[in-house]
């Protein structure tokens, strides 16, 4: 097998063009690192990353394919598929356009079906901004969080966290919370970490209250915890939320389930926040994103760390070929 065949082709969608995604992108890929376990390809309009390759100063040139058979495999050269959606003379920077949103909804949908077609082994997107979409009237099919049909899951070194619930209210969560919830979810992280590499993913549950000492933890966690056990499920928990993560950190178990959004979030953001990525878990592709927006204040500057970009696009491409989560870089 040859280094080309050993390495995935991970497509990167850039961004709103007017944020900092095609920055971050031209700077991750001029380290070389994403090179080293992938073969990427962008998305998006060549113009704009011609201008991010100006701004950041990185030595490396913008070359337009065709055909995901046609790259060049050379870190000196970015290759993307431009499908025309943004003119060259329509360059939007640091504000919302209709333009922007235009674009952005038209090169997440092309990265969805490549990844989708096969074309590509993961997709990897970068920042958008909801304001140029709604600008655009335009909803892209990006698979949003939803129980016990995806999940959104942090990464940060050690720290893998996800999500049971997403953006809904407490009382909501503890109202949907159940024994079938907690199982379903512990089955598909198990079986997406197992395709991405580990042989026998050690998840474990946080509780929902202090100590994890209440009737949600009792009577829906604990018995959904129990029946992914009886399927072979390595799941541990409920566990006292407030020493759970500190355990995924020591490298006692892989990944955790949190019950809500803020008790993954305020974790994840206070034990590493540069250099984290997310996965959203559900859609039929390994689909990976960075954990920051589009960055209107210091859009242009060249200042924007590129660190979750290359996180991201290193994470897609070692998940893909299913050799586990990569060495940190």
């Amino acid at each position: 097998m040859n280094s080309k065949q050993a390495r995935p082709i991970v497509g990167t969608m850039i961004g709103d063009p007017a944020g900092v995604g095609p920055e971050v992108i031209a700077r991750a890929l001029a380290t070389g690192h994403v090179h080293e376990l992938s073969i990427p390809v962008l998305i998006g309009s060549a113009a704009a990353m011609e201008r991010a390759v100006e701004i950041t100063g990185v030595s490396c040139s913008v070359r337009v394919t065709r055909s995901i058979d046609d790259l060049s495999d050379d870190p000196a050269i970015v290759d993307i598929i431009d499908s025309g959606a943004l003119k060259a003379s329509e360059l939007p920077l640091a504000e919302d356009t209709v333009r922007g949103g235009e674009a952005s909804a038209l090169w997440l949908d092309e990265m969805s079906a490549l990844a989708s077609g096969g074309a590509i082994a993961a997709g990897v997107m970068g920042p958008i901004s909801s304001g140029s979409l709604k600008l655009a009237r335009k909803v892209p099919g990006i698979v949003s969080p939803t129980p016990g049909e995806s999940y959104l899951v942090l990464l940060t070194g050690p720290l893998r966290v996800a999500h049971l619930t997403d953006h809904i209210p407490l009382r909501r969560v503890c109202e949907i919370i159940s024994p079938d919830l907690v199982a379903l979810a512990l089955r598909q992280i198990d079986g997406a970490m197992r395709n991405w590499g580990i042989a026998r993913p050690r998840i474990v549950v946080a509780g929902l209250n202090p100590h994890a000492m209440g009737d949600e933890d009792r009577e829906a966690i604990a018995p959904g915890v129990a029946r992914a056990r009886a399927e072979g499920i390595d799941a541990e928990g409920p566990v006292s939320p407030d020493s759970v993560f500190r355990q995924c950190v020591e490298g006692r178990y892989d990944i955790v389930l949190a019950m809500y959004h803020d008790q993954g979030h305020i974790a994840v953001k206070t034990w590493g926040f540069s250099g984290n990525c997310a996965i959203i878990l559900g859609p039929s592709y390994l689909h990976v994103t960075v954990a920051h927006g589009t960055a209107y204040d210091i859009a242009g500057k060249g200042t924007a760390d590129p660190a979750m970009m290359l996180s991201a696009m290193r994470t897609a491409a070692s998940l893909a070929a299913g050799r586990g989560f990569p060495e940190e870089r």
